[in-house]
């Protein structure tokens, strides 16, 4: 039986250190954004003079953590559900409006439309302070302030855009035949929308749905600038577990910061599949 040859070889050797390398790139990766994920997990799960002092056993968990949160910061519940009502409704508002202009920027032509497509990357380009400050007093004029509405509406406008170039992208692959063939059958404009366009359209509506959801859920400024009471985020309970006057308990806050990641880490884990499908719309044309 004949030995391998020399260049094949080498060729197995190079695609065995290719993959050597992808493989620590990816743990590398993996520790990078899991080790902080898991370290906040862990302490939440720690008495409090052992989190930093380093006392006790590794394993030595509790859940007192939690019980101490609801009994101390009872609004912290609450406000995660504002967090996830505005968040939610957010997403949903968007997720609409960008599915329609998303169509109408894939399908029609003219100056206007390009030059409002413009118009919003523009917008978006600019940093979210610029456009706060200047809206306070209109928003309080409208007597939004301290609302759920109020947030709904400024996440949705500051993400519309990005979701309808997303929207656009996918729409851009789907052959104008299928509406054509529908419109032959006839199916109005609204009929051809919701029975073939959105259909084949899920996967960016999920991928869109990621970066409005993982913004709402986490945004800091304008719930703070925008709410007070009613409408307050678990962000802001959580600056405020920071500078409490007291002092922080350390274990009480990694709690919080527990409970107001893993849902959204959860959704995220879930849907990631759509987010890289989002992300590379419109990459490959077949």
């Amino acid at each position: 039986m004949a030995a391998p040859s020399r260049p094949m070889t080498a060729r197995r050797v190079r695609r065995g250190l290719v993959q050597m390398l992808r493989m620590l790139a990816l743990a590398a990766v993996l520790t990078w954004s899991g080790f902080p994920i898991l370290l906040v997990l862990w302490s939440s799960l720690r008495e409090p003079r052992d989190i930093f002092g380093g006392g006790g056993s590794l394993w030595a968990l509790t859940t007192r953590n939690y019980a101490n949160l609801w009994e101390r910061w009872p609004d912290f519940f609450d406000n995660l559900v504002n967090s996830l009502v505005i968040a939610l409704c957010a997403t949903a508002l968007t997720l609409v409006v960008s599915f329609l202009a998303g169509y109408v920027y894939s399908r029609r032509d003219g100056r206007v439309l390009t030059a409002s497509a413009f118009f919003m990357i523009l917008v978006r380009l600019l940093p979210p302070i610029v456009i706060t400050l200047p809206l306070f007093p209109a928003v309080n004029w409208l007597m939004l302030n301290d609302t759920r509405t109020v947030l709904v509406i400024l996440y949705c406008a500051f993400f519309l855009s990005l979701g309808t170039w997303i929207m656009k992208a996918f729409i851009d692959q789907l052959p104008r035949e299928l509406e054509e063939a529908a419109a032959i059958d006839g199916a109005g404009l609204w009929q051809t929308l919701r029975l073939v366009v959105l259909p084949l359209s899920y996967a960016g509506l999920i991928a869109t749905s990621v970066f409005i959801m993982v913004f709402a859920w986490n945004d800091f400024l304008f719930a703070f600038i925008f709410t007070a009471v009613d409408a307050k985020t678990a962000p802001l309970v959580i600056s405020e577990m920071v500078g409490a006057i007291d002092g922080v308990d350390w274990g009480i806050l990694f709690a919080a910061a527990t409970l107001q990641l893993v849902p959204i880490l959860v959704f995220v884990i879930l849907v990631q599949k759509y987010l890289i499908a989002g992300l590379t719309a419109g990459t490959v044309k077949g």
